[in-house]
C-alpha cells in the first residue's frame, strides 16, 4: 500500500508539473505493488507510466508553432537541443528572483498585449552568480514555461585557435536563433564575452568577444538568449549593455536550504530529522551540492538502512560533500 510520504510526493509533483519525480514516485509504487504479490496493480501502473510517456512526448512536440528540428550538419556540433518539462516553482529561489523570472515568462506568453503599445517582452537576459546556484536550471525551466525547445551552446565546438573560424561559427548559432524560435542558452561566457582590454589576453580571443557584442546587439529574433556567468567581473563592460535583464543568484540561506533538502527526499519520511543541526552543515554550499547530498543519504538509507533516513547520515553526507569526499 502507498505511503503516505509517497502521496504527498506524487501529489506535489503532479501540482508542480514535474513529470519527471511524478513517473519515478509512480514507478516505485508500481515496485512496492510488485514486491507485495500485487503484479496484476504493479503490470497496470508500469503500462499507465508508459502510456503516459507516448502522450507527452505526441502533445509537447506538436503544441509548439514553431516546427523544431535537432541541429543538423555544421550546427550539431554547435548546440545541443532538449526538451525540458520542469517549471519554474520547482526551483527554490528568492522570492524578489521567482517574481522576476515569471514576470519574464508572463512577459512572453502575452508578447501581443506588449506589442499594441509599442512594447516588446525582454529576450536577452544575463544569469550572474556562484556555481550550483540554479542558473542552468532556470534555463531549463523557462524552456518547460513556455513550451520551447532548450538549445544549450556548445562553446568547444565554438571556440577554436584559427582566425576568423570562431566568429564564423557564433554566425551560424545567431542565425539559429533567428530562425528557429528556442530558448538559447550560454553557458561560461566569459569564455565569449571577457573583458577585451585583459593585457595578456590573445587577439583572436578578442575577435570574439567583439563577434559576440556585435550579434547580440543585432539579434532581433523572439528567441530567448540566456547568458550564465560565474565571474561577472571578468566580462566586458560593454555586454551589460546589451541584456535587457540581470539576475543575480546566490548561495541559498537557511530557509532555501531546507526546502532544497525537502524537495529532494521527498519519498522519506522526514518529520524525525533534527533541522537545527543539519542546517548550520548546508551553510556556505550551493542547491546543487546541497540536493546532491540528499541524494548520497538516499542511496545509503534506501541500501543499508531498510529506506529509513536520519539527521545523522544526512549530517554526514553535507559534511562529505562540502569536503569533497565520498559518502
Amino acid at each position: 500500500m502507498a505511503s503516505a510520504a509517497q502521496i504527498i510526493s506524487l501529489v506535489r509533483s503532479h501540482t508542480k508539473g514535474d513529470r519527471s519525480r511524478f513517473e519515478q514516485v509512480a514507478l516505485q509504487l508500481a515496485a512496492d505493488a510488485a514486491k507485495r504479490g500485487h503484479s496484476r496493480v504493479a503490470d497496470e501502473l508500469r503500462d499507465l507510466i508508459e502510456e503516459a510517456r507516448g502522450q507527452a512526448t505526441t502533445i509537447e512536440h506538436t503544441r509548439d508553432p514553431i516546427p523544431v528540428v535537432r541541429p543538423k550538419g555544421e550546427l550539431a556540433g554547435l548546440l545541443s537541443a532538449s526538451f525540458p518539462s520542469i517549471r519554474l516553482s520547482s526551483l527554490v529561489l528568492p522570492g524578489r528572483l521567482s517574481e522576476a523570472l515569471k514576470r519574464v515568462v508572463k512577459e512572453q506568453r502575452e508578447r501581443d498585449k506588449l506589442d499594441e503599445y509599442g512594447l516588446s517582452p525582454r529576450r536577452k537576459l544575463l544569469l550572474s552568480g556562484p556555481p550550483g546556484t540554479g542558473k542552468t536550471s532556470t534555463a531549463a525551466a523557462l524552456s518547460g514555461e513556455l513550451s520551447l525547445p532548450l538549445f544549450t551552446i556548445e562553446l568547444d565546438g565554438v571556440i577554436t585557435k584559427y582566425m576568423g573560424e570562431s566568429a564564423a561559427k557564433l554566425r551560424l548559432v545567431f542565425e539559429s536563433i533567428a530562425n528557429n524560435r528556442g530558448v538559447y542558452f550560454f553557458d561560461e561566457l566569459d569564455a565569449l564575452g571577457a573583458e577585451r582590454s585583459i593585457p595578456n589576453d590573445v587577439g583572436e580571443a578578442r575577435r570574439i568577444a567583439t563577434a559576440f557584442l556585435k550579434f547580440l546587439e543585432e539579434d532581433r529574433s523572439t528567441s530567448l538568449i540566456l547568458a550564465a556567468t560565474n565571474h561577472a567581473k571578468l566580462l566586458d563592460k560593454a555586454l551589460f549593455r546589451r541584456f535587457d535583464a540581470i539576475f543575480s543568484y546566490e548561495l541559498p540561506d537557511e530557509t532555501q536550504a531546507r526546502a532544497v533538502l525537502e524537495n529532494s527526499l521527498t519519498t522519506f519520511d522526514l518529520s524525525q530529522l533534527d533541522w537545527d543541526t543539519l542546517m548550520p552543515e548546508a551553510k556556505g554550499m550551493s542547491h546543487c551540492d546541497i540536493a546532491r547530498a540528499a541524494i548520497d543519504a538516499a542511496r545509503v538509507a534506501v541500501l543499508e538502512h531498510n529506506g529509513q533516513l536520519d539527521s545523522d547520515l544526512l549530517t554526514a553526507a553535507l559534511k562529505d560533500r562540502r569536503t569533497g569526499h565520498a559518502i
